[in-house]
């Protein structure tokens, strides 16, 4: 798919492929059809809502000094631009039975399409990974799996290797979980 960049200026419209149109007029970019720029205010919403997505409208808009109504209107634009994903609830693995993390490293001998995409379909669909990479080095894969226990952990080792061809699958257990967090810190604005 052909990537292309417009730069839209309310007072003159769209102008194609013309960088310096960007860099004196206008800060917004429309990228695939998509118009949004991100400033100061967007950022805090982001760092606010990262660490407490439970937080009130009116709460959120006091802490980034907006009134109400802009602040849901930022917040609904914030997911129509794909950058909140979604809201959800973070539980404790250990308090509901999961205690056993495991990294999974995989090499293949099979790097096609074809293969990628059944792999893919394949791993993706196994509820015990939380996570799943498609690595640079000298692993092919990465796979971050949480069960309940070492038997667990087992019978999803044999599912794994039971389903598709893999040339090597090491295994890593987790002793203590010392850091863990969805929060990214939300880089400031560019400098312009």
């Amino acid at each position: 798919m052909e990537k292309r960049i417009f730069y839209l200026d309310a007072s003159s419209g769209l102008q194609k492929d013309n960088p310096s149109f960007l860099r004196c007029f206008s800060r917004v970019i429309f990228y695939l059809g998509r118009i949004f720029q991100m400033d100061a205010i967007d950022r805090k919403i982001l760092t606010v809502l990262q660490g407490d997505a439970n937080i009130s409208i009116a709460e959120l808009a006091d802490r980034v000094g907006l009134s109400q109504t802009p602040c849901w209107k930022r917040i609904q634009k914030l997911e129509q631009a794909g950058i909140i994903l979604k809201r959800v609830a973070l539980v404790a693995p250990e308090k509901i039975g999961l205690g056993l993390t495991v990294f999974v490293q995989i090499e293949t001998a099979d790097h096609s399409g074809p293969w990628l995409s059944t792999f893919a379909d394949t791993v993706s669909a196994m509820p015990e990974v939380m996570e799943f990479y498609r690595m640079a080095g000298d692993v092919d894969y990465m796979l971050r799996v949480v069960v309940a226990d070492m038997a667990a952990y087992d019978a999803f080792y044999k599912k794994l290797i039971e389903t598709i061809p893999l040339k090597n699958v090491t295994s890593r257990f987790a002793m203590e979980r010392i850091k863990a967090t969805t929060a990214y810190k939300v880089p400031e604005m560019p400098r312009p």
